[in-house]
């Protein structure tokens, strides 16, 4: 077994997993995993820069993350940046801190990259299973952008497309003063709507979307409607994992978001404060994947990037 630590730095999350891999018998034992809400992309669609204070709440966690790893004894470490990194005209100064912290520079991945290790994740424990049909659909939604990969036991085909639940949020549900429409427009929810569909129609041309004949979906918009679909009051991992949630479960969850106001959607104490604002945008980008394939349920994994990161230096 290799001891190795796997950081996820995304949009609107850092993520970090420690965990002991045997890549032989495709063993893996979590010794550590968490989450951190940072907002990295704050701002990013617009301006095109990493703002300061999104700067200082990132390097937070990565101290928080670097005493962790020292705890357990990684002895291998990978820290991978993805959308909100990959945009930003200061991301040198996002590696400068990163190093000086962990130790290691950040890899600013490609969308191609990130889908497969979202894929790699995902799928491994699923290979030589008998209950979930194959190609497999994953579904990555992240705060900048969503992936797409379809595969069987590797990756036959993936796409990275920006309608990630942040992204899609600042861009048409947050006025000029930086508030966020409580509840959404109409006229607001069709303007997400139709940037979805142009997304989903530049990924059909490279994914066989169609030809999946099971989805599955990841990262914390998907996580949080699958607990709320569950009648969960707290987030429960074991719960949610390999949870398989209806399509009209997932319909009118999305429809409960898009309508509700901010301080219902607070309410309800499975939301993560830091999601309460874009799961609307997140659980939309859900439920019009699920209409384009024609899924009708999709399966929810907990494993994901981090753990097609942790296998990837084992």
């Amino acid at each position: 077994m290799t001891r190795v630590a796997a950081v996820d730095c995304g949009t609107n999350s850092i993520r970090l997993l420690v965990a002991d891999c045997d890549p032989v018998t495709g063993e893996l034992v979590e010794l550590d995993r968490r989450m951190t809400i940072v907002r990295l992309g704050q701002g990013v669609d617009r301006t095109g820069r990493l703002a300061p204070e999104a700067l200082e709440r990132t390097f937070a966690a990565c101290r928080e993350y670097a005493a962790v790893i020292k705890e357990h004894g990684a002895e291998r470490l990978r820290f991978v940046a993805t959308s909100a990194s990959r945009d930003a005209e200061n991301r040198d100064e996002f590696v400068r801190g990163v190093l000086d912290i962990l130790g290691v520079e950040p890899e600013v991945i490609s969308g191609d990259q990130e889908a497969e290790f979202s894929f790699t994740g995902a799928t491994k424990e699923l290979t030589g299973s008998d209950h979930l049909a194959k190609p497999y659909l994953v579904v990555d939604i992240g705060g900048g952008s969503t992936e797409f990969v379809v595969g069987e036991d590797t990756v036959i085909a993936g796409r990275s497309v920006d309608i990630g639940c942040v992204r899609m949020t600042e861009r048409h549900l947050v006025d000029g003063n930086g508030q966020v429409s409580d509840p959404p427009t109409a006229e607001q929810i069709e303007a997400i709507r139709q940037d979805i569909v142009e997304a989903l129609d530049l990924v059909t041309q490279v994914v066989p979307l169609t030809a999946a004949r099971t989805l599955v979906g990841l990262a914390g918009s998907v996580t949080t409607v699958a607990a709320l679909a569950l009648g969960l009051d707290e987030y429960d991992s074991a719960a949610i994992h390999q949870s398989r949630i209806p399509f009209e479960k997932v319909a009118e969850l999305t429809d409960w978001l898009l309508t509700s106001t901010h301080a219902e959607r607070a309410a309800k104490t499975v939301i993560h404060p830091g999601r309460v604002d874009v799961i609307a945008s997140g659980a939309l980008v859900l439920r019009l994947i699920m209409e384009w394939i024609g899924a009708r349920e999709v399966v929810v994994s907990e494993h994901d990037i981090l753990d097609g990161i942790a296998w990837s230096i084992a």
